[in-house]
């Protein structure tokens, strides 16, 4: 059996940390023993500059940074723990985002809500303004302003994108809602290119990313709560309306898993 392979240098200047292998039992065999992601040793004040300069470096480290908070801010559980999956890139690649949420959407809508009606299209397409801003400076601000509420650790993947990171830092957070987190990032990959969306924070049953290019109307924005519905459906309530409207303009999505 080949062995796992070797984690990626870890850049200068950072705080005291370890890397993080999952726990035997909840991953395949060829999977035991492998360091999946780096997790500093404490929380960290000032996590979101960190957070920007290890982003900046994110295509030369081949690693992407992510503000982490543990299940009630405990940061045993479940970063440093190790109680964390894995699954390699490829099972992302096989997915399409609108299989994933039209096979979500059957199974969680109630009838009034009527059949899955596709992606919303990206902002900026035929009928669907566009107030563009530079998605590493959206992602920025949410950084800082999560940073300043929770004070979070800082973590590293080897990942290629922010939302392969989720899958590949043996995130479990949304347990309840799908077993699978390669469907969660398919979903997200197709977000950071329809909306310059940006994972930013993930706690233990959160994931926070930040929005370049919102739905302007509520009618686009409709569209895009259908899949928000259907990707995390507890974080929605029974105010649909309300929801939608929330998300126009909006430049930071937060999602929740019970």
């Amino acid at each position: 059996m080949a062995s796992p392979s070797a984690f990626p240098p870890l850049p200068d200047g950072l705080p005291p940390g370890r890397l993080i292998v999952p726990e035997d039992f909840r991953v395949p065999p060829q999977w035991v023993g492998k360091e999946i992601l780096w997790v500093s040793d404490e929380p960290l004040p000032d996590a979101d500059h960190l957070w920007a300069r290890l982003y900046g470096a994110h295509t030369e480290t081949g690693l992407y940074p992510l503000l982490l908070c543990g299940h009630f801010r405990d940061a045993d559980r479940p970063w440093h723990a190790g109680e964390l999956g894995y699954w390699p890139v490829g099972t992302i690649d096989v997915l399409g985002a609108e299989g994933v949420l039209r096979r979500m959407w059957e199974s969680v809508t109630p009838d009034e809500f009527g059949e899955w009606r596709g992606l919303a299209p990206p902002a900026g397409s035929s009928g669907h303004g566009a107030d563009l801003m530079d998605p590493g400076l959206a992602a920025q601000e949410l950084a800082a302003s999560y940073a300043a509420k929770e004070h979070p650790l800082i973590g590293l993947v080897p990942a290629g994108r922010g939302a392969d990171a989720l899958t590949l830092c043996g995130w479990n957070g949304p347990l309840n809602h799908t077993n699978h987190t390669q469907e969660i990032s398919a979903v997200v990959r197709t977000w950071e290119d329809r909306f310059g969306a940006r994972v930013v924070a993930v706690g233990f049953d959160t994931l926070h990313v930040s929005v370049a290019a919102p739905p302007l109307t509520l009618e686009h924005a409709r569209h895009l709560a259908d899949e928000h519905l259907a990707f995390c459906p507890d974080n929605i309530g029974d105010d649909f309306e309300r929801y939608a409207a929330g998300l126009v303009g909006a430049r930071q999505w937060s999602f929740w898993w019970d």
